[in-house]
């Protein structure tokens, strides 16, 4: 139950049955087809979600573009891009 309320997959589904109902007895049109299209991606979204969060409780590696990925404070950052910027302004 935490995962289908936690990470918006009840949102996709419920979506998915309303994009359903609505699409009944209708012609396919562009925008059906775009409505289709942006209900798979949010699905998929939230699917990667229950499972990047599955493996952070499991104690596994998380993507670095998960929104369960650690995110390194803001010194680590700034010296991460300082470093980049000099290396390459030393390739020029």
């Amino acid at each position: 139950m935490r995962y289908l309320l936690r990470t918006g997959l009840f949102g996709a589904i419920t979506t998915g049955v309303t994009l359903l109902r609505g699409s009944r007895g209708q012609q396919i049109t562009w925008r059906a087809v775009l409505g289709w299209v942006s209900w798979a991606i949010t699905l998929v979204l939230a699917i990667g979600a229950i499972k990047d969060l599955r493996r952070q409780e499991k104690g596994l590696p998380v993507a670095a573009d998960s929104p369960f990925a650690p995110k390194p404070d803001k010194r680590e950052r700034k010296e991460k891009r300082r470093d980049e910027v000099a290396r390459i302004a030393a390739e020029r």
